[in-house]
């Protein structure tokens, strides 16, 4: 899989091409510059690379070595970026280089250093290569295509979410106080990053209580005749109601800026300056007001934890590797505030070294966020200067990396290793619990060995109504959240509450999917089986699509239902299909298992594996519950306006405005319709006919 390419010719005309493109570089007037989309460009980076694929049939029928000493022929003494594909097409490694041509040659003598890139090099079967102007330029490109393709023996993030920011609006004349995720495309402040969602959220209720901001929407500001509930427990000044000034309003405003900015000690100084003098003038209210916005920013702070007195913006990162898996801890300061820390704990071969790891890590972690302007390491990574560039390229501002070896910078960097090696602790203890737990379930349930991926279903459901089927994933490391599925039942054929029909229907479509996108795959086949890697984690390409084990929340009747849908589709004996029915009284700990070619039969109350199973049936039976109240929420808001052509949200706004509710619209006739702002003649009469069938 290449990137999508413009081809843009020297001249200047540009013609979209289909990017695998045969090039030879040896005839300069055949060379043209192309620019992938999918480079990370910071701001005013342009970027100019040479979309390179080998010419079909010039390696028909090699693999390995021979294959890419076939390639190395023809290629430039230029930097860019390779990838090595398997003969399925799959992508097994991405890499820059600062000479395509050296770089590639090491692999085409077949003497490798580690085991890992002796079977990297043995599977590939073709390779692509994207030739840059510069090795930042590489160094970005490969940071962004490992982020893109997963290919299996690079180094991973695992966890790559988004950042959590606070927004102060300014496209507003009383700006609120947000949680912003995201592009930032709305007009305003943003601080951050944060570690979690739940920081923000405990931060913004203290800036609330502090400077008294508003966090509604705009419509409900625009609506409000009298003050709401959060003006009354003194969590915001009224403004909507004019119950302060635009003036007061955009002091407290700034307040909160000076705050957000690192300036902290002269806001509380104010504050506590006012807050003495509505004292001396012995008015106590206003003195309370003021003392309770102080003891709000005394709470943001000591949620902070440690407060560096030298270190205004920086990133920390802390690498720690044990037992084959390796934990990177970042913790981030900005304005002179601790605003939290994440651990991560990437994909990577253990052979490794720290340094190598580090450095792939910190250039897929900034690929699409802004570093700090200063980054500190508990050690040195892998081409350090030339990623300091990197990212200074990206940031369009100067980006400084460094080790420190004393001082306050140093005990932040030891502070993270500490967490590091706290964090892998854990991580070692759950995943050797796991590994326990998956033993004595193999032993349990008659498994050749213990399952790489259990899917668990239930449904859920009120009368019928709003049907869901859920599907959670658990793995050797527990819990895999991305591989979660829901199921919105769609059949019109299946009897309100027939939870048989439902399942039916969820394993039809289930495995029909499964089939079509993963029909050669073998249950519990992964990379490691290939490779001998561990490399069974959730989103780095080897987690297995197929199952090895579906538990069924149900009995006997459950179970036939999914066994014939298994049969008909030919997969029974493929998976192991287990049915969990609930105990009398519905009890926990006297479940019943019925397993094919078994009698049904009941677990120890205190065996560790019937907690598992437990520990499972619970968690779907949240995603379901949750699904379902998700689904049947949005049903309960559906207006009959909904399900008129050419009535968007901006005109049911102005119907619902105007009438009041759905069925006053109902009511009104064409010459009430059209006296609406948006509403045309045509449109008028789509609404009316909609109500009035004759």
């Amino acid at each position: 899989m290449s990137p999508a390419v413009q081809r843009h010719k020297r001249n200047g005309a540009a013609d979209d091409l289909p990017p695998n493109v045969d090039l030879d570089v040896e005839d300069e007037a055949a060379e043209e510059i192309v620019e992938p989309e999918s480079i990370p460009t910071g701001p005013e980076v342009a970027f100019t690379a040479i979309d390179w694929t080998p010419h079909a049939g010039d390696a028909d029928g090699m693999v390995g070595a021979e294959v890419i000493q076939t390639l190395v022929k023809r290629l430039p003494n230029q930097p860019g970026v390779y990838r090595m594909m398997n003969a399925a097409g799959d992508v097994l490694y991405v890499g820059k280089a600062r000479s395509l041509k050296k770089r590639v040659t090491n692999y085409a003598q077949g003497r490798f250093h580690t085991a890992r890139i002796g079977r990297m090099v043995r599977e590939t079967a073709t390779m692509e290569f994207v030739v840059t102007r510069t090795e930042i330029e590489a160094l970005l490109l490969e940071a962004n295509l490992i982020k893109r393709l997963r290919p299996r023996f690079n180094v991973l993030m695992r966890d790559d979410k988004s950042f959590p920011y606070i927004l102060l609006t300014g496209d507003h004349v009383s700006p609120g106080i947000y949680k912003h995720r995201g592009a930032r495309s709305r007009k305003g402040d943003y601080f951050g990053p944060f570690a979690s969602a739940g920081a923000v959220g405990r931060t913004i209720n203290s800036l609330q209580r502090a400077f008294l901001l508003r966090s509604c929407t705009n419509s409900f500001y625009e609506n409000r005749t009298r003050p709401c509930l959060l003006f009354q427990i003194k969590r915001c000044a009224g403004p909507c109601t004019g119950e302060i000034s635009h003036e007061g309003y955009a002091e407290l405003v700034a307040e909160a800026k000076d705050f957000l900015s690192g300036r902290s000690q002269k806001v509380k100084t104010e504050i506590s300056a006012a807050m003495q003098q509505a004292a001396e003038e012995l008015d106590f209210e206003r003195a309370a007001i003021y003392r309770d916005r102080l003891a709000a920013l005394s709470h943001v702070q000591a949620h902070q934890g440690i407060n560096p007195q030298t270190v205004e913006e920086a990133d920390v990162f802390a690498i720690h590797q044990e037992g084959g898996q390796t934990c990177i801890q970042v913790f981030f300061f900005r304005t002179g505030q601790n605003w939290g820390n994440r651990a991560y704990f990437p994909k990577a071969d253990p052979a490794l070294e720290p340094a190598e790891v580090l450095g792939s890590f910190l250039a897929q972690f900034y690929d699409d966020k802004l570093p700090a302007r200063t980054l500190l390491l508990s050690q040195a990574a892998q081409e350090q200067e030339l990623l300091a560039e990197a990212l200074s390229t990206h940031a369009d501002r100067k980006i400084t990396i460094s080790v420190p070896q004393r001082g306050e910078k140093k005990d932040l960097t030891d502070h993270a290793l500490q967490n590091a090696r706290e964090a892998l602790g854990r991580r070692l203890a759950e995943t050797s619990t796991q590994a326990r737990l998956l033993k004595g379930f193999a032993e349990t349930f008659g498994l050749e060995k213990p399952p790489v991926r259990i899917e668990v279903y239930d449904n859920s459901h009120i009368m019928g109504t709003n049907a869901v089927g859920a599907m959670v994933v658990a793995g050797p490391e527990g819990f895999v959240k991305n591989q979660y599925r829901k199921f919105n039942i769609r059949s019109t054929e299946i009897t309100p509450g027939d939870d048989f029909g439902m399942m039916r229907e969820v394993m039809q479509r289930r495995f029909s999917r499964l089939l079509k996108e993963h029909g050669d795959e073998q249950p519990g086949a992964t990379a490691q089986d290939e490779t001998g890697d561990d490399d069974l984690v959730a989103g780095n390409g080897g987690f297995p699509a197929w199952p090895d084990v579906i538990l069924i929340d149900g009995g006997q009747g459950q179970m036939t239902a999914v066994r014939q849908i298994l049969a008909d589709l030919g997969v029974e004996d493929r998976v192991v299909a287990i049915g969990i029915a609930k105990g009398q009284d519905r009890d926990a700990g006297r479940e019943r298992f019925f397993v094919k070619g078994r009698e049904s039969f009941m677990l120890p109350v205190r065996d560790p594996v019937l907690y598992f199973v437990q520990r499972l049936r619970d968690e779907v039976h949240r995603f379901a519950i949750g699904s379902h109240r998700a689904r049947r929420k949005k049903e309960m808001v559906k207006s009959p306006l909904d399900e008129i052509a050419g009535i968007g949200p901006g005109r049911k706004r102005a119907l619902l405005h105007a009438f009041g509710t759905a069925k006053a619209v109902s009511r009104a006739a064409v010459e009430d319709l059209v006296k609406v702002d948006g509403i045309s003649e045509h449109v008028a009469k789509l609404v009316y006919n909609h109500f009035h069938e004759s």
